[in-house]
């Protein structure tokens, strides 16, 4: 069955869920498998930017589907957020603890900053719930193992949100690496570029503002003092507090997607350089970014590959600013969320044809508008019971790419790669940045 006609199926399925009405359904509560004539009572966990612009009218524009609670430990995004999900009829919590006490809850959405992902998720499945979590999985690499662990003893419905996983295009593309179209592969190139030229500056530190809970906030993570760069000026991405840059936050889609072509988990081996080029200001992780993988021979690269990784945040060289080139001995394909190009190769002796962009192009495939599949298939697989493509594994070791890299960039030097174990090899003071140290009282526990 295409991908089309799956969704095709859904929303017929769906159509028939909305007309039994789901007040009933909801008065009824406490469900643990919502079946397929079941609406699905839904709860937001993290009402920033994302969660309550982009999330809740994303989830509401599907029939079968009712928001019952949110949560947040900023009072005005708690607010906005009870607001768009339903109004006073939604339950809204500060303490995620407490909104998963409700029985009403079938699933929830964790779209928090990534210090406050693996927490919440496993405290989730512990509760009976399903979970679809924003990527990326984790703010350190060891958290990943705990996250798989839940998800497995727990049996629960657990969705990431590498949505490129169920785009069609990316599908296509797969299988054509696959099946050696693009022959032998030896080097993968993913590049994030933006522009956000000149920086958001050094403010000094401050109180937080007096409608955010700035501990709550914090959390598990070492504490430090607020400054607006890490919470208002979108900053959170940028401070190991809430993030580990680009390389994690925007890298752990591309990743995904090369892990699942090439058919392998994990690199042997990982240099990373960078710094503030571009301008200065009090970020933790700098503004340009490059970094080396290497990896072992896998089902597609028999000899294996390397992978190459820049991120730049002070120029937007490339028209297509965030994506990845597969460079094989018989085509490349350049692919990211507008589509894909196959451009054969100019062997020794051969003549070779400009035309616009690219030297002897063969193909391109132009990306279909299935932005929501992502979202809706997280629904059907919960009326299902089936595990999605896009889990806390196949998310962990597409996360610890990015870590890796932060790694090798904090330590000064390039490290060797145990993914099996998890362990930087031969290195104990690098190895020590595998786990980020939790802050008590908070506690990693299945």
């Amino acid at each position: 069955m295409s991908v089309n006609d799956t969704r095709r199926s859904f929303l017929r399925t769906s159509g028939a869920v909305a007309s039994t009405g789901w007040a009933s359904t909801y008065a009824a509560g406490g469900r643990s498998n919502p079946g397929p004539n079941d609406t699905i009572n839904l709860a937001l966990i993290g009402c920033g930017a994302r969660g309550r612009g982009l999330l809740i009218p994303r989830f509401q524009a599907f029939p079968g589907v009712r928001f019952v609670a949110v949560c947040d430990v900023n009072s005005k995004y708690l607010a906005e957020g009870r607001k768009r999900a339903g109004g006073d009829q939604v339950a809204a919590y500060k303490d995620y603890r407490k909104l998963l006490e409700d029985k009403n809850i079938d699933a929830v959405i964790i779209a928090t900053n990534q210090q406050w992902h693996v927490l919440p998720m496993i405290a989730a499945c512990r509760a009976g719930k399903d979970v679809y979590l924003e990527k990326p999985l984790c703010n350190s690499i060891g958290e990943g193992p705990f996250a798989i662990q839940a998800w497995r003893k727990y049996k629960r419905i657990v969705q990431v949100g590498t949505q490129q996983r169920s785009q069609e295009h990316y599908r296509q593309a797969v299988e054509l690496i696959q099946a050696g179209k693009l022959g032998e592969i030896s080097e993968v190139r993913i590049w994030d570029y933006e522009n956000y030229w000149p920086g958001s500056g050094s403010p000094a530190d401050t109180d937080p503002p007096a409608e955010l809970d700035w501990d709550f906030f914090v959390g598990p993570s070492p504490y430090r003092a607020y400054n607006p760069n890490m919470y208002y000026n979108y900053g959170y991405d940028w401070f190991r507090v809430s993030g580990a840059g680009h390389q994690v936050a925007w890298g752990v889609h591309h990743f995904d997607i090369v892990l699942w072509a090439m058919g392998v988990n994990s690199p042997k081996a990982v240099h990373a350089t960078g710094g503030n080029f571009a301008f200065e200001d009090n970020h933790d992780y700098p503004n340009t970014f490059s970094a080396t993988l290497e990896f072992g021979p896998g089902p597609v690269a028999k000899r294996g590959f390397v992978m190459q990784y820049t991120m730049r945040t002070g120029c937007r060289r490339e028209t297509r600013s965030h994506g990845k080139c597969f460079m094989g001995s018989e085509a490349s394909m350049v692919l990211d969320r507008s589509g894909y190009t196959i451009v054969r190769e100019v062997h020794r002796g051969q003549k070779f044809t400009p035309a616009g962009a690219f030297v002897n192009p063969e193909e391109t495939v132009a990306a279909k508008d299935d932005h929501l599949y992502h979202f809706e298939l997280f629904l059907k697989n919960l009326r299902e019971r089936k595990q999605p493509e896009a889990n806390p594994e196949t998310c962990h070791h597409a996360t610890a790419l990015g870590h890796l890299m932060n790694i090798s960039w904090e330590a000064g030097r390039s490290i060797r790669w145990d993914g099996s174990k998890n362990k930087v090899l031969d290195d104990p003071q690098a190895n020590a940045l595998v786990m980020r140290p939790y802050r008590a009282p908070w506690k990693l526990e299945v």
